[in-house]
């Protein structure tokens, strides 16, 4: 039975593509009723580049979630997320038009809209507009100015972008799955909405969303997203490493990543892993050690990149929360060691 409060979450990525059913039960209370997923075989690094293929995980995951929840789903909203996200910090100005220079609705509305009119080339468009901080008359840091008394009212925001084309080619897939894109939401924002708690987005804070084919950072203070970026490396970069290095094919080098993987030496034990032979070669057995010598650099450099964006922009010195780690490449052993590590700030998952 399709329902009006019935909210559907698409998650299209690199490696899998999950959908996840919630709805308000009687007491308005928001509660996930069905999830599914399948691999996801039409994209790389978070962009898709091939229709069907992606259109059928889609549609394997949603029908999973279906099963699960016993509800129809039509209408989704679709995470978006790829090199091609960029973020830009911007500000408008306007002059308070209201009776008796009380700020209203229409007021922000339109500070938005001046600071939203920033000159972006043709094959590209805002995904979002978030306001920073409000500032009426030259009193700063004010979050919702709504009925305060002022002559001028200005707006930072920060505005994410993204390719035109990507996004099309996102809807086109849902869309010839046999559904509605409601609306479309960029990666790092729901997981930041989902992860971070208000008191590390106010005191600042780091998030490292670590995928199969991307690395999306966001950076929040004083409770805003400030800068967005992406790292076009993830977890299938480890995985192609395993499988160069131990001459074995991607699935088994995925498996062992996810068995027996680890990514900060000093955690690691003595114990041995075996590595399946390929065309009738016999099998072979090698220390975890040597396992976590072959991971621990790539994900060390994925973390340094993250690190030198932000570290140029400035950011690195203002995050009191620390950093939050989440995606499947925060799953590693030892994922929230390296980073302490690298950034020289407490990390969580």
């Amino acid at each position: 039975m399709p329902s009006e409060n019935v909210i559907v979450g698409l998650d299209i990525g690199t490696t899998r593509v999950s959908a996840v059913v919630g709805e308000y039960n009687e007491n308005g209370v928001f509660q996930i009723i069905g999830v599914g997923t399948s691999p996801s075989e039409g994209l790389r690094r978070g962009v898709v580049i091939n229709i069907e293929a992606t259109l059928k995980s889609v549609a394997q995951a949603i029908d999973a979630a279906e099963m699960m929840s016993g509800r129809l789903v039509k209408g989704v909203y679709t995470g978006i997320a790829g090199g091609h996200i960029e973020g830009i910090n911007s500000r408008g100005v306007v002059a308070v038009t209201g009776r008796g220079r009380e700020i209203t609705k229409e007021d922000i509305d339109r500070v938005i809209d001046a600071a939203k009119a920033i000159v972006i080339p043709m094959d590209r468009e805002v995904l979002h507009v978030i306001p920073q901080e409000f500032v009426v008359d030259e009193q700063g840091g004010i979050r919702n100015p709504i009925d305060m008394i002022g002559v001028r009212l200005e707006a930072e925001v920060h505005i994410i972008t993204g390719s035109v084309t990507s996004a099309q080619n996102l809807v086109k897939c849902v869309n010839r799955a046999g559904f509605k894109v409601n609306d479309i939401v960029l990666e790092s924002l729901a997981a930041a909405k989902a992860v971070l708690s208000s008191d590390e987005k106010e005191l600042g804070v780091l998030l490292v969303d670590l995928g199969g084919g991307t690395t999306d950072i966001l950076v929040y203070l004083e409770g805003a997203p400030y800068y967005t970026s992406v790292v076009p490396l993830g977890g299938a970069q480890v995985t192609g490493d395993l499988s160069i290095l131990l001459k074995t094919p991607v699935e088994s080098a995925e498996r062992i990543k996810r068995e027996s993987g680890a990514c900060y030496l000093p955690l690691v034990d003595t114990e041995e892993v075996l590595i399946p032979g390929v065309g009738g070669r016999p099998p072979l057995t090698i220390p975890r050690r040597e396992i976590c010598k072959i991971i621990q650099p790539r994900v060390e450099e994925i973390l340094g990149m993250v690190r030198e964006q932000i570290d140029r922009k400035g950011f690195l010195r203002h995050l009191g929360g620390g950093v939050v780690l989440t995606g499947g490449g925060a799953l590693l052993p030892g994922t929230a060691e390296l980073a302490t590590e690298v950034f020289g700030l407490p990390t969580r998952i």
